[in-house]
């Protein structure tokens, strides 16, 4: 507002703005809502910005001396191009939440308008997805979810008693699916629901292997969410129709986002041995393989590879490489060309490939797709230090096989080291 005075007190001490909804909090400073709602639930601070004073109640009390103030300043400086400020809306409260959850419980035809309800809620702020979460809303859409794939999966039973058709059972699924999803929730309800007796991990398998592609890109982003909190053994105990699953929405390329999810959620399971070959067995290698033929985009390109570098540390997983036609020049061919990452990880396959399965006709293909004359620009080039000395290591490892070969252009052959 240039050229008008504005009371400081009127301003938010986070933006120095006009407040236009003031609340005050427990340290009684006052702020206005949307700049310390955002510091609280966006920015997921715990103090008061300005007396840096710990916070043990987060919900701010709105300060209706002060609304009132500046609306009458703002109308008295209309004239001077102050726009009026409306009152502004209550904000939603866990007993409202409570209240939709009850309903829904308690009455089976409101069931779907209650969820609707809640994810409209949740879409609106982070103030409002922390607050459904203190409701006690993760528990109810967790099961909804899993009441309604047992359900489908067993006719037998009827969930929540009530003879509910499959129909509305995997309607109600869904819209629970989407409202825990965009809920967000914490590292602690992650860990809850990881641990939960009662199969919820089991209820988004079947949604994995049922559902339709906007259900099964929910399920495969929460499953990612909830086992980058799980703990080791947790994480080895991953059962092989789990690994079937994830590969299914790799294969069925479901969305750009669930496929980032399944492919970030094998780098946090396939550390283990047991669970790189439960992989390999359902066709991951295969699949990762077309991803990297398809795709120029940078992040999914690193996090395939990424992954094929896990599973390449087990002999089925070299195995699996080396038998697709196209596997050790699509690899050789993402070195140098997406990112250093990308790079550093495409030199680990191969040096993977060179220690442990390097047989007469691999170390051939390697110089026919060009993965050796790869090798020697990585030594050339300003790339990772680790990235040349694994590339150096290969070589050295295969100097009798290639180093007087005809496949190496003649300005890469005097960066191939002696011996």
């Amino acid at each position: 507002m240039e050229g008008v005075d504005v009371p400081c007190h009127f301003l938010c001490p986070i933006s120095l703005q006009l407040m236009k909804d003031p609340v005050t909090i427990s340290t009684g400073i006052t702020y206005d809502r949307e700049s310390i709602e955002e510091w609280l639930f966006s920015c997921r601070n715990k103090t008061c910005p300005v007396t840096k004073q710990v916070l043990h109640d987060e919900d701010p009390t709105p300060n209706h001396t002060l609304r009132r103030l500046i609306q009458s300043w703002c109308t008295l400086n209309a004239s001077r191009g102050v726009e009026p400020i409306p009152t502004p809306k209550a904000p939603i409260d866990k007993t409202q939440i409570a209240k939709l959850i009850s309903d829904a419980k308690r009455f089976p035809h409101l069931r779907m308008k209650c969820l609707s309800r809640l994810r409209s809620i949740s879409l609106e702020s982070d103030r409002n997805r922390s607050c459904l979460e203190a409701a006690g809303a993760v528990d109810f859409l967790a099961s909804i979810i899993k009441n309604s794939n047992d359900s489908i999966s067993s006719p037998e039973v009827e969930a929540f008693d009530d003879g509910t058709s499959s129909t509305d059972l995997t309607r109600l699924s869904d819209e629970a699916l989407s409202t825990l999803y965009h809920l967000k929730i914490s590292e602690s309800q992650n860990k809850a629901l990881i641990s939960k007796d009662g199969g919820f991990v089991e209820s988004l398998i079947e949604v994995l292997k049922h559902g339709n592609y906007q259900s099964r890109a929910y399920s495969i982003m929460l499953l990612k969410s909830l086992y980058e909190v799980a703990d080791p053994i947790q994480l080895v105990s991953v059962g092989r129709e789990f690994f079937f699953e994830i590969v299914s929405v790799l294969h069925d390329q479901v969305s750009r986002q669930a496929t980032k999810a399944a492919l970030k959620l094998l780098v946090e399971i396939c550390p283990w041995g047991r669970n790189r070959v439960k992989a390999v067995e359902c066709g991951a290698v295969f699949v990762l393989i077309q991803i990297l033929l398809e795709t120029s985009e940078k992040t999914e390109c690193e996090l395939t590879l990424t992954v094929l570098d896990l599973l390449c540390r087990c002999a089925d997983g070299r195995a699996e490489l080396l038998q697709h036609e196209a596997g050790l020049a699509i690899v050789s061919k993402s070195i140098l060309r997406v990112s250093d990452v990308a790079s550093d990880r495409a030199v680990k396959i191969l040096c993977s490939v060179c220690k442990y399965s390097a047989s007469n006709r691999v170390l051939q293909e390697m110089l026919q797709v060009g993965a050796v004359a790869k090798l020697c620009l990585v030594l050339l080039v300003d790339s990772r230090l680790r990235s040349k000395e694994r590339a150096r290591d290969i070589l050295r490892l295969h100097t009798r096989a290639w180093s007087n070969s005809p496949c190496i252009p003649l300005h890469l052959m005097s960066s191939y080291p002696s011996s």
